[in-house]
C-alpha cells in the first residue's frame, strides 16, 4: 500500500501536536511518559519532533491520558485556525 504524501497543513498540525505534548510532558522523562502511555520512547520522540505527524488515534489518546490532557483540548489546540470556529460550535472544542 502506498501512502499519500502529507499536505503542509497535516505536517503543521503534527508539529503543533508534538509541541503541545512536549510542553505537557514538562520535566517528566520521555521514557516514563512513553511507558505510562504504553508506547516506546522512540515513538514519543517521533511524535514530539514531528517525524510522525499523524499518530494513531489510540496512541494520542494514551498520551493524553498519561499527560493529564483532554482529547478536546488536543483537538482544539491542534486544529487549523479556520476550523476553530467550527469546533467551537461543537461543544466548545475550539478553545
Amino acid at each position: 500500500m502506498v501512502r499519500t504524501p502529507l499536505t503542509p497543513e497535516e505536517r503543521e498540525r503534527g508539529e503543533r501536536l508534538g509541541r503541545l505534548l512536549r510542553e505537557a510532558r514538562g520535566d517528566r522523562s520521555m521514557t516514563s511518559v512513553a511507558a505510562s502511555a504504553g508506547i516506546s520512547a522512540e515513538t514519543l520522540r517521533k511524535i514530539e519532533t514531528g517525524r510522525a505527524p499523524t499518530p494513531a488515534f489510540f496512541t494520542v489518546a494514551a498520551l493524553a491520558r498519561a499527560l493529564g490532557l483532554s482529547m478536546d483540548e488536543l483537538a482544539g489546540r491542534c486544529a487549523p485556525a479556520g476550523v476553530l470556529g467550527v469546533l467551537g460550535g461543537l461543544g466548545g472544542l475550539g478553545g
